[in-house]
């Protein structure tokens, strides 16, 4: 007794099931790529002193922009927020 055949039908799902994995890697490569170029740059200021009002504003909101966008994780962002506000000038 021989193997049973796979049918013309199994075939074409798992072609299909093969064609659509590969359209959704694409994207998602496409859109990792995306991003990756619009990403904004979280270089803290240099120095020691403390910073103004609007710098630190400025530095909240590209770092929470970085996480939004996936590209720090959560842990990099609270590191980096308890950089800046170590850095608040209280007066």
């Amino acid at each position: 007794m021989g193997a049973q055949r796979t049918t013309f039908d199994k075939l074409q799902r798992d072609r299909a099931k093969k064609a659509k994995q590969a359209a959704k890697r694409e994207r998602r490569q496409e859109k990792s790529a995306e991003t990756d170029a619009d990403a904004p740059d979280i270089t803290l200021p240099e120095g020691e002193g403390p910073l103004t009002a609007a710098e630190l504003m400025a530095q909240v909101e590209a770092i929470t922009r970085s996480l939004e966008a996936g590209t720090i994780t959560l842990e990099e962002f609270e590191d980096a927020k308890a950089e800046l506000m170590e850095r608040v000038s209280l007066d």
